[in-house]
């Protein structure tokens, strides 16, 4: 059975497997040529007899605990050498002598007094070659009073161990919830009795000598197999065969131990071991049996059986059993109770098992890994600048090794191993999940414009629609790439973004892990793989970091209920409500804003924060080539590269007719309409005016640039050969401004408010910042004529200033009497309740009215009881004040005979020509086209900028007159006096 030290003799070298009594060795050999487990042999050390333990319902004698104590510390897991002296047929039983090292084991435990000689049998031969050594050390044992032979009064008493029932065959009373409860996660000293099979121990609790049976958690050796219905003289047999861990003197036996009892099932059918169970039972006895170990209670599961993890010394450290197991082949993880574990140690425990599989070791031997979508991306690093985040896992990288602006230089990269929440897709109407913002804002403001780091990893054929795997002969699927992408470490990280792991043995990380930084924020998950799938290099780490987010109830993880953010999409709804934006984006000259999407060289997709609204925004004055013409896609690339999701201001001077904002875009307070033009791939477009348009000259410079090194789509131009683009050339000695209208007057008149005027910020910051208290009593505040009110405006539910035109008779008697006010910012007039009004502090009302009067140069339209005059007045209203849009006033004169009388319609009228941002004529001749004006009267001493204007209104004038629009509709009309001052308009209108 073992390796022979001197065979002629009989000594064999072995070790030590268990110590059931303080008198008995079960030695396993040292080698074996067959399979299997190692031959064992159980000797009773010769002519000894220990105190016996506890048998069920019984108790220790005197001193057994302490004598099984010294035997098993003295030789457990150690090599010795023995010979068997003697052997009792009746009780199949081998006596022997062992010797630890070059002393003799039965001197060493009768020399303290932890057994007694055994009186001579009736059999000679039957004693121990060294008996006379022995009873002399006996003797001197029982004078000094050691061990059993104490002569310390109580000494036998005290050393009879108090056993709970457990211990001694009745473990109906233990309570495993309460055990569990009292002890989870806390490592508790235990020694193992039994092993019942490689991942299920029967152990003493210390110090209460509790005796229970625990599954090892996390992972299921295989199964012994079943015996059928015993007897206790079967059972008592059996136990005294090579095969048992009791308690085994050389004589019969009396009842049985818990432990003993446990070891087979009374009515239990006949059942054949598992492959490698005998192997496994026998790993986990070398490791645990009669050793000191540390349980740590996991769970319990519905039959009230402990699960937990078992931890044995191993030299300085301490090893776990389970995982010994699965890494030799000898267990397989399970699920349902790793779940009760710690996520590293399940993560160790399934990492174990994957190498086991690979490797086919022992139960794994015949193991066939299931067929797998994904297949290994071998040698495809590379670096380059993160240009767009699809959502928390996907993102898109311009690869450096590809010019610069190509659009072939975008990669597509899906971070390796993760899961984040899905962002939707608005087309079929579906609204991103829980975090799906958060997760993909959170890379946004980490990886756009980075340099970043690309290991590819692997691929996997997944279905178009939703992203599940598909069979690798389906027809209707698509590949995505995976991969690891590193952030350079030398960038920007906020502390709790950098990862705590350490990078795997032989990875090569150069830099922070993108994906782990999204795992460690509770942005997404881990994919648990199937067995064999391909995986991220860095998966442990990824688990790690999970696990973290677990912990700390980050993101999806928290129990908190997720953000909720509504976006509204100015892109998918009518132009109109387009237009009723256009104040809000009026509020401030530059907005901050991100760009989403680059839907053309010069047209984008605008996230507004501060609105929570999405635009579609379009350079003003700059176009490039629209799609499938030459350079469409060198332009979409370069503004991809240079703007896309990135942070950026923009300033909104108008709307066309499609819901598109025109105005300017800065990144960086670079005008990024400059790269565009700089690179040869936009033109200017100047035929409104190139003084709506900021940084116009730096504009003007870059096309002149490109056109001089014609580039792109200039690279055909030659100079002198440009067509005018009809434009007429503004007059500068003339005053331009921009206005938005606030109100449209009967006669052609109407208010404007001039955008971008520091005195328009100054007095809304002064009215929001007003303390309004309730309505004043009666008596204390009494408005008169003139007098400059704050005044509570029903349609927005905001408070402007008004100047009080008209006033009830005498003192006010009711919060009911109504007064009569001209909104002096806006230049609408109604009729409001004393209750609305309030006094107004003299720094505030001292400021001029913001509301400008103005008519249509050179066009006389009809009062409004005129005919034509309703007419007039609504297409006015719905060129100017409808429209939402932003106007170019060009003032040609100043009409000051309306002098200093207060009120609507009043004061110093400005004669302009009107041109919307995206029109193609101005609003005079739009009026006159329709048939709704006609021009003034000329004058042979009028200026030569006034003919030049009415010969160019004429033409539009002589074609409502063909057409008979309007007022023309009967034929020519003759021509009326001049009327100078429109009737009031009381109706509240719009700001």
């Amino acid at each position: 059975m073992a390796s022979a030290a001197t065979g002629a003799t009989g000594w064999y070298r072995g070790r030590v497997k268990a110590v059931p009594s303080g008198d008995c060795l079960v030695i396993v050999a040292v080698a074996s040529s067959k399979p299997g487990p190692l031959p064992e042999k159980t000797i009773t050390l010769s002519s000894l007899m220990a105190p016996r333990l506890a048998r069920r319902g019984g108790v220790d004698e005197p001193f057994a605990w302490e004598s099984r104590e010294f035997l098993r510390k003295l030789c457990i897991g150690k090599e010795v050498t023995f010979r068997v002296d003697y052997n009792v047929p009746s009780i199949s039983r081998d006596f022997g002598t062992v010797f630890l090292g070059d002393k003799n084991v039965a001197m060493l435990v009768v020399a303290q007094g932890w057994a007694k000689i055994r009186e001579q049998g009736q059999q000679k031969g039957e004693v121990s070659p060294y008996l006379t050594e022995l009873l002399r050390l006996e003797e001197n044992a029982k004078q000094e009073g050691l061990g059993r032979w104490s002569k310390v009064p109580g000494a036998a008493e005290a050393s009879v161990r108090n056993l709970p029932p457990s211990a001694i065959g009745d473990p109906s009373n233990l309570d495993a919830m309460g055990l569990l409860a009292a002890n989870k996660g806390v490592p508790m000293e235990a020694i193992v009795e039994q092993v019942r099979d490689g991942s299920t121990v029967r152990i003493y609790l210390l110090p209460e000598f509790q005796f229970v049976q625990v599954f090892v958690a996390g992972i299921q050796a295989p199964q012994m197999g079943r015996r059928g219905a015993v007897s206790d003289t079967v059972v008592e047999s059996e136990l005294t065969t090579d095969d048992t861990n009791g308690d085994a003197p050389g004589e019969p036996r009396p009842p049985l131990t818990s432990a003993q009892r446990l070891a087979v099932s009374a009515s239990a059918a006949e059942t054949a071991a598992d492959p490698f169970a005998h192997e496994a039972k026998f790993f986990t006895e070398m490791r645990v049996l009669n050793r000191d170990v540390r349980i740590v209670l996991e769970g319990v599961d519905k039959f009230s059986n402990l699960i937990g993890s078992v931890y044995y010394p191993d030299g300085e450290s301490a090893k776990d059993l389970a995982l010994e197991l699965v890494e030799n082949g000898f267990a397989k993880y399970v699920e349902w109770s790793a779940n009760m574990m710690e996520e590293e140690a399940k993560r160790k425990l399934k990492t174990a098992e994957l190498l086991a599989k690979k490797n086919r070791l022992r139960m794994w031997t015949n193991y066939v890994p299931p067929p797998s979508n994904s297949k290994a991306i071998h040698d495809q690093n590379f670096t380059g600048k993160v240009v767009e985040v699809v959502s928390g896992d996907c993102i898109i990288v311009a690869d450096d090794s590809i010019p610069y602006g190509s659009p072939l230089a975008e990669r597509r990269v899906n971070l390796s191993s993760i899961r984040c929440p899905k962002m939707g897709n608005p087309r079929r109407d579906e609204k991103p999940a829980p975090y799906a913002r958060e997760a993909k804002e959170f890379l946004r403001t980490r990886l756009i414009g980075r340099q970043v780091n690309v290991q590819m990893e692997y691929s996997r054929k997944v279905a178009p629609t939703d992203g599940s795997v598909v069979p690798s002969g389906a027809a209707d699927s698509r590949i995505m790439d995976f991969g690891s992408v590193f952030l350079s470490s030398t960038g920007k990280v906020d502390s709790d973004d950098a990862p705590s792991s350490v990078p795997s043995a032989g990875s090569q990380q150069t830099g922070v892990n993108v994906a782990e930084l999204v795992i460690g924020r509770g942005f997404g998950t881990v994919i648990r793989h199937r067995d064999f799938e391909e995986r991220s290099n860095y998966y442990d780490a990824l688990l790690a970091a999970e696990s973290r987010a677990i912990s700390g109830r980050k993101g999806i993880h928290s129990a908190k209920d997720p953000p909720v953010m509504h976006i509204t999409d100015l892109t998918t709804t009518s132009a109109k409500k387009a237009r009723d934006f256009l104040p809000f984006l009026h509020r401030s000259r530059r907005i901050p804003a991100v760009v989403e999407y680059v839907l053309s060289g010069h047209r984008f997709k605008l996230l507004i924060p501060k609105e929570t609204c999405s635009i579609a925004f379009s350079f003003s004055g700059v176009r490039c080539a629209g799609r499938n013409e030459p350079y469409s896609d060198e332009a979409i690339a370069l503004m991809r590269r240079k703007i896309m999701q990135r942070d950026v201001e923009i300033e909104v001077e108008t709307v066309d007719r499609t819901g598109t904002f025109l105005g300017s875009l800065w990144e960086s307070r670079t005008n990024v309409a400059i790269t565009l033009l700089e690179a040869g791939l936009a033109k200017l477009q100047t035929s409104f005016g190139s003084d709506r348009i900021p940084d116009f000259q730096l504009l003007e410079q870059a096309e002149q640039s490109a056109k001089k090194q014609k580039l792109k789509i200039w690279e055909n131009f030659v100079e002198g050969e440009e067509v005018s683009n009809g434009a007429n050339v503004e007059n500068k000695q003339q005053e331009v401004l921009k206005v938005t209208i606030t109100e449209v007057l009967g006669g052609g008149k109407f208010y404007v408010q001039t955008v971008g005027d520091q005195k328009v910020a100054s007095i809304q910051q002064q009215l929001a910042s007003l303390n309004l208290k309730e309505a004043p009593v009666l008596g204390a505040f009494n408005p008169k004529k003139g007098d400059v009110v704050l005044c509570y405006f029903h349609a927005d539910k905001s408070w402007y200033r008004a100047m009080v035109v008209n006033t009830p008779r005498g003192p006010v008697e009711s919060s009911n009497d109504m007064f009569e006010v001209f909104y002096i910012d806006y230049g609408n007039q109604e009729e409001v309740p004393f209750s609305q009004l309030r006094p107004l502090d003299p720094s505030v009302s001292a400021a001029p009215g913001l509301a400008q009067l103005c008519s249509l140069a050179y066009i006389k339209i009809p009062n409004l009881e005129e005919d034509f005059g309703q007419e007039a007045a609504e297409y006015l209203s719905e060129l100017t004040l409808n429209s939402g849009k932003e106007f170019r006033a060009k003032v040609e004169e100043r009409d000051t005979s309306g002098g200093k009388v207060k009120g609507q319609g009043t004061g110093t009228i400005l004669s302009v020509t009107l041109v919307a941002v995206d029109a193609e004529i101005s609003v005079n001749a739009a009026m006159l086209q329709e048939g709704l004006a006609r021009l003034e009267k000329r004058n042979r001493w009028d200026r030569k900028e006034r003919q030049l204007a009415v010969d160019n209104l004429e033409a539009f004038q002589e074609k409502a007159r063909t057409s008979r629009c309007g007022m023309w509709q009967y034929g020519d009309i003759q021509s009326d006096d001049e009327d100078t001052a429109p009737p009031l308009r009381k109706a509240g209108g719009r700001k």
